[in-house]
């Protein structure tokens, strides 16, 4: 993607997240965590998962008419490219003469990457919660008198209970500086034990941006991280950032530097591994914001209090191959009789949802109707995994792709197959097994660790976890049928 093109792929916002006795009510259906940076992340990953799907079902009707002599007729980039974002994954055969122009190709495990010239922002309007926000919320006290700040091993013995406990409160203890944290809530409220939005930014530094599905699916290339996090100037506090984020002598993550999870063998790919990739603080100036947004939280004390609002809005753009492919641009000129005005140009929606305690608005978590499911939920992200598992090559057939780059199933090019007994052939043998044959979410998510489809992602999160120190995971809503969300009895 040109440097100067922009595509906006997800807009959210939200505050609110499920106290932990909530969790077991889920079966799949409910949002745990609706704060707006969790959100960006989950909906950018369902946008992925429309797109793999999108060029799947693409391909398919390409091949379906070149095979019945109409040809290939791409919608493209301009490139030779049948998505601006994605990619195969393939490894070249030997070339072949019967088709001019074309050469076998091996589709790899995972099938799809990011393309190379792809790189990923994410603007939000005020700083993480969470440890990158710990030195301005002891600036927004009431007395600004400097806390005594102490890092989190120098005060244990001050914490040691809490941390046996369970999470540190998003807003308490503030001289303790490093840990993480659980989200922020009234006093008086159920605790949650969701993680700050700081620490989960601060592990997919090096799990990447994918979520489990996606990384079922698409590599974690290097381009699959977090490039550049934007917030407003005064909503960064520069060394409580690069102690959340950062890799150097403060930062908190700073022994994984140089740490790389990855294949050997047969398995490696210069293209498919995990590593730290911290991401980029940068500033926008609070002119530049007043004049871009109107609506954000006054520090003027003679104005009227401003109040967060309970309900979450998400917005992704259509996929590439949909009925109105996104656009990536964001204005066009419109004439009207003699004069011309330039207007916003909107993208394409796929989805556009109001999120109420992590269910559409209109619904509670109790209802029994399926219906409430968010399309970011466990259960129809899973369930948008299994469609596009279905689509996929049968085992060990890859594709050929022609000059024009139109994939043609390898049979109908009457190629030779490739061998069953390939690692690639068993991975997408076991990645189909685990995606429909499974009967439960914690199933196929053991069994694809079990068949290495996942294992380095585990090691990676593991290890990040212990760096990390006193991650508490959040469970309780693993156990439920997979299948289509409507079928489930809740």
């Amino acid at each position: 993607m040109d440097p100067l093109e922009w595509n906006c792929a997800r807009d959210e916002t939200g505050a609110k997240c499920l106290s932990s006795s909530q969790i077991r009510l889920c079966q799949g259906l409910v949002l745990h965590d609706s704060h707006a940076e969790i959100l960006a992340l989950r909906a950018f990953n369902r946008w992925l998962l429309e797109e793999c799907k999108s060029m799947l079902t693409h391909s398919q009707e390409l091949s379906s008419r070149d095979k019945e002599g109409i040809g290939c007729q791409l919608r493209n980039d301009g490139n030779g490219q049948i998505s601006p974002f994605l990619e195969w994954r393939v490894s070249r055969l030997e070339s072949t003469s019967a088709i001019p122009g074309n050469h076998a190709k091996e589709l790899l495990w995972p099938p799809f990457k990011l393309k190379e010239n792809i790189r990923i922002w994410m603007y939000c309007t005020c700083a993480p919660c969470g440890d990158a926000s710990m030195e301005l919320c002891m600036a927004a006290q009431d007395d600004p008198t400097p806390w005594d700040v102490r890092a989190l091993d120098d005060a244990a013995t001050e914490i040691e209970s809490d941390l046996t406990k369970g999470l540190l409160d998003g807003r308490a203890h503030f001289s303790v500086l490093g840990a993480v944290r659980r989200k922020p809530s009234r006093a008086d409220a159920e605790p949650t034990l969701s993680k700050s939005c700081s620490d989960k930014l601060a592990a997919k530094q090096i799990t990447s941006l994918l979520s489990f599905p996606a990384s079922l699916l698409i590599a974690p290339s290097p381009n699959a991280y977090l490039a550049n996090l934007i917030l407003p100037e005064d909503e960064i506090s520069q060394v409580a950032c690069e102690r959340s984020f950062g890799n150097g002598q403060t930062g908190r993550l700073r022994e994984l530097n140089g740490r790389k999870w990855q294949d050997f063998g047969a398995s490696a790919r210069l293209d498919s591994y995990y590593a730290f990739f911290p991401f980029t603080v940068r500033s926008l100036p609070m002119e530049q914001l007043s004049a871009l947004w109107h609506f954000s939280k006054s520090k003027d004390a003679g104005l009227p209090a401003s109040k967060s609002s309970n309900k979450s809005a998400v917005w992704t753009a259509a996929s590439s191959f949909g009925a109105k492919p996104a656009y990536t641009s964001f204005r066009q000129k419109q004439s009207t009789g003699r004069a011309s005005k330039s207007i916003p140009k909107t993208f394409p929606t796929n989805i556009i949802e109001t999120i109420l305690n992590g269910v559409k608005q209109g619904y509670r978590i109790t209802s029994p109707d399926a219906r409430k499911a968010s399309a970011l939920s466990r259960a129809k992200m899973c369930e948008l995994l299994c469609d596009i598992v279905k689509l996929l090559p049968e085992v060990s057939v890859g594709y050929y792709q022609s000059k024009d780059g139109c994939p043609v199933n390898e049979n109908e090019a009457s190629r030779k197959r490739l061998d069953d007994r390939s690692e690639m052939g068993e991975r997408f043998a076991h990645l189909k097994e685990c995606v429909v044959s499974s009967p439960t979410y914690f199933l196929m998510k053991r069994n694809a660790e079990g068949a290495r489809l996942l294992h380095l992602r585990k090691q990676a999160l593991e290890d990040v976890r212990q760096t990390l120190g006193n991650w508490i995971e959040n469970r309780g809503d693993e156990q439920w049928t997979l299948g289509p969300a409507k079928d489930k009895n809740v």
